[in-house]
């Protein structure tokens, strides 16, 4: 699995370059940049079923797109961006932070139709993520304890313990979900945009042996970017 979504990157960062190259010839497909803030945060239910009690954390992206024309005004906007998650919360005099890192493959569908001296941008699609980097942190003062993720789909009642006692932090590998997208893009080619990004794909990864794991973690988040079309 893991093989097929690198060649599925590989395989879009070639079409986007080629795309790039083709420009000038072919106007029914256009290359795009694009970088702005997050706010993330992680919800749902913990181990008894508790809902979580999580706070939004600042993150970036920044990546490429293509816009592949359809029909007047509507595109099809493949994408490879690299987007920075998480959650915080504080308990107890107790911060904690989660931080996490994908490369993400959103492909959503554009209504661009023509307004003043540019292009309202209309937009939602889906989006498949792959866990690159991530750590857990919890702060008291002085002290702090800071864990590196470990990305599995399937862990064991003592994995499970270990991550209680804060001594392991364990995330699933895979997310997937919905985006939707509202913006303004200049005839010049630069663009202002809003983004809202509901993640559907459990990250607490299952507990073999522990049916009554309640647990239910999932990706929520908003956030602003600028970007420019070649």
């Amino acid at each position: 699995m893991k093989k097929h979504f690198f060649a599925l990157s590989a395989g879009l960062s070639l079409f986007v370059a080629s795309a790039f190259a083709q420009k000038g010839e072919d106007k029914l497909v256009s290359v795009g940049i694009r970088a702005g803030v997050n706010m993330n945060t992680i919800n749902g239910d913990d181990f008894l079923g508790n809902k979580l009690s999580n706070d939004f954390k600042t993150g970036f992206h920044a990546g490429v797109n293509a816009d592949l024309f359809v029909s007047e005004g509507f595109y099809l906007q493949p994408g490879l961006i690299y987007s920075t998650k998480g959650a915080q919360r504080k308990n107890n005099n107790v911060e904690y932070t989660q931080h996490l890192s994908y490369v993400e493959l959103p492909v959503n569908i554009l209504f661009k139709p023509e307004l003043g001296s540019g292009r309202l941008l209309l937009g939602a699609g889906p989006y498949a993520a792959f866990g690159i980097s991530g750590k857990s942190k919890a702060k008291s003062g002085d002290a702090a304890i800071e864990l590196e993720a470990k990305f599995k789909g399937e862990i064991s009642a003592g994995e499970y313990a270990a991550s209680l006692l804060n001594t392991a932090y364990y995330v699933k590998p895979f997310d997937f979900g919905g985006n939707v997208l509202v913006g303004y893009e200049l005839n010049n080619g630069f663009s202002l945009q809003l983004n809202g990004q509901l993640g559907l794909g459990e990250l607490n990864p299952k507990v073999d042996g522990v049916p009554a794991d309640k647990s239910n973690w999932k990706n929520l988040g908003f956030g602003a970017s600028v970007g420019y079309r070649f």
